[in-house]
């Protein structure tokens, strides 16, 4: 994980695999990001692969704060339409979107 400011905003730029051992670390990131920032944008392009671990910290982390998740591989996408959970978060093609007002 990366983490940077781009426009006054947050933005946790994840690589590699999410999964149960991971997501912790995910989500305090979040948590820490959430402190200064009213969004969050997670860049998540360069994720290989996220298990039902990764999608509950999302959606956990929705429901208090302001989220955005940009850029979503196929894989992951096809998870969040499965699950319903594309209608719920607020999903965008690119960083750039997703920091967008």
């Amino acid at each position: 994980m990366t983490e940077y400011e781009q426009e006054g905003v947050r933005v946790v730029a994840v690589h590699g695999a999410f999964d149960y051992d991971s997501a912790p670390f995910l989500a305090a990131a979040l948590q820490d990001a959430a402190t200064p920032h009213k969004t969050v944008v997670v860049d998540a392009a360069g994720m290989t692969f996220a298990d039902s671990t990764l999608l509950n910290v999302l959606l956990n982390f929705h429901r208090g704060h302001g989220l955005r998740l940009a850029g979503p591989a196929h894989q992951f996408r096809r998870v969040l339409e499965l699950t319903g959970a594309d209608q719920v978060l607020d999903i965008r093609p690119t960083v750039e979107d997703a920091v967008a007002p």
